[in-house]
């Protein structure tokens, strides 16, 4: 089992999420904007991580 690329799947999973939450309340128009930001800018950087992870890992078989 890879660590590496384990590590970078859960890393592209907790970026979708925080993509996901912070796109549905700015949907929503939620007052804290400035909480959806900063979700929507870290979910992003975890999201780029995570798939850099996963490109650049190589299978150990």
């Amino acid at each position: 089992m890879n660590v590496k690329r384990t590590f970078g799947t859960i890393l592209t999973i907790l970026g979708i999420v925080g993509i996901i939450y912070a796109g549905y309340g700015f949907i929503r128009q939620s007052d804290g904007w400035r909480v959806l930001a900063v979700a929507g800018v870290i979910g992003l950087i975890f999201f780029v991580s995570g798939i850099g992870l996963v490109r650049n890992t190589r299978d150990e078989s």
